[in-house]
């Protein structure tokens, strides 16, 4: 492992990268809730058919 190389490539990788914009942001906030809301609503809709699958109940 090359350290000096490695440091030297994190170092030109962090001065390419820049602040987003209100509007990117915004867009990757959207785009990651929605992510997160299939998943869970995946996941409800996965419980509640085994839920009637296995004749649980309350």
């Amino acid at each position: 492992m090359d350290v000096p190389y490695d440091l030297t490539s994190y170092v030109r990788v962090l001065k390419m990268a820049t602040t987003p914009t209100r509007e990117e942001f915004v867009q990757v906030s959207k785009i990651a809730g929605a992510g997160i809301l299939l998943v869970g609503l995946l996941g409800f809709l996965i419980g509640v058919v085994m839920l009637f699958l296995t004749g649980g109940g309350f």
